[in-house]
């Protein structure tokens, strides 16, 4: 198999050297990479020179797309939408990171485009392939919490991004807690149906500068009346921490609390701060991402369904989009008003 892949930085050169590996769905021939920085992308080839596959570069996406039988998208967002559309009119499956595009417009016009050409869409929110997420779906589906009652999210970087990713990322809401959401609805099979919001902007200036803020909160309404909350920050000095608690009437199980949790308990007798807490996502959720890959690969090759199709990436945003009007108009907001 070749598969193309288009954006060469972090996340990018992360699945490039999965793809380049061998893996449990199978090896790949060979792997094209493009990056808008030419240089970028040469790098990483040099630096994958070895690899069971054969690696190398390409000078444009339409040069990546005629080389390949399928495509990783993990270029900036704002690109998204339009490489989705070039490889659905080629044929290819894709792989893209989320989001679809920056808005709910353009998001349904990929998902078009995908559809009329029949393709296979998958989009990357690694949490569902995650063993901890997983463990707790199945122990919900099957009732050992009995009636969840309440969902708590935790969603905290170590550290804020660069300046220049904000005004291009969405918004905290959009560009993380869409995380929440989607594991929220993957794991109850719920939709959220209503939203409260607020946001905070103590850190620095460029968050300000981009509308933007740099800690939230939301409360989040199940259609089962199941209550949630996320909450998000960019300012996580102690590591990088996602957790899901779930409530219920018969037990209580935490998602990501493990040896690296970067948490200090306050009791005499509690466990002290972890010796590496997790400096990022790529980190936490290394195991997850390689799992998504391959799941990919194997629903190219026919062998398995689509694990999270495009359309739950519209979903998703559809409930960021209603917190960040909330956020903005400090109201409660139906998601139903998001069209």
């Amino acid at each position: 198999m070749r598969i193309g892949v288009l954006g060469a930085g972090r996340i990018g050169s992360f699945h490039a050297r999965t793809l380049a590996a061998a893996t449990d769905a199978g090896h790949v021939g060979e792997l094209v990479i493009a990056d808008a920085d030419p240089a970028r992308a040469t790098a990483l080839a040099a630096a994958l020179a070895g690899s069971p596959a054969q690696v190398r570069t390409a000078a444009s996406a339409q040069e990546v797309l005629a080389a390949s039988d399928a495509v990783v998208i993990a270029t900036a967002t704002a690109a998204h939408a339009d490489l989705i559309t070039l490889a659905a009119r080629a044929g290819l499956p894709v792989f893209c990171e989320k989001p679809l595009a920056l808005d709910p417009a353009g998001t349904r016009a990929a998902l078009r485009e995908a559809a009329a050409a029949g393709i296979l869409l998958q989009i990357g929110f690694q949490r569902r392939f995650d063993a901890g997420f997983r463990a707790a779906r199945e122990a919900l589906r099957a009732g050992v919490l009995g009636r969840v009652h309440t969902i708590r999210c935790v969603n905290s970087d170590a550290g804020p991004p660069p300046a220049a990713f904000v005004p291009l990322s969405g918004g905290l809401m959009r560009d993380c807690m869409v995380h929440d959401v989607d594991a929220l609805r993957w794991l109850t099979g719920r939709e959220v149906v209503e939203v409260y919001a607020r946001g905070s902007d103590g850190g620095a200036a460029f968050f300000r500068e981009a509308g933007d803020v740099d800690t939230a909160a939301a409360l989040l309404t199940l259609d089962d009346g199941t209550l949630a909350t996320a909450t998000a920050t960019r300012y996580n000095g102690a590591g990088y921490d996602v957790r899901m608690e779930l409530s219920g009437e018969r037990d209580q199980w935490v998602v990501g609390l493990a040896g690296r949790t970067p948490v200090t308990s306050a009791e005499p007798d509690g466990p002290a701060a972890p010796e590496r807490p997790w400096p990022g996502f790529l980190e936490r959720f290394a195991d997850a991402y390689r799992a998504e890959l391959a799941a990919f690969l194997r629903a190219v090759r026919g062998e398995e369904e689509n694990p999270c199709p495009g359309e739950e990436g519209l979903r998703a945003l559809l409930v960021a989009e209603a917190c960040e009007l909330s956020r903005r108009e400090n109201r409660p907001v139906r998601v139903a008003e998001m069209g």
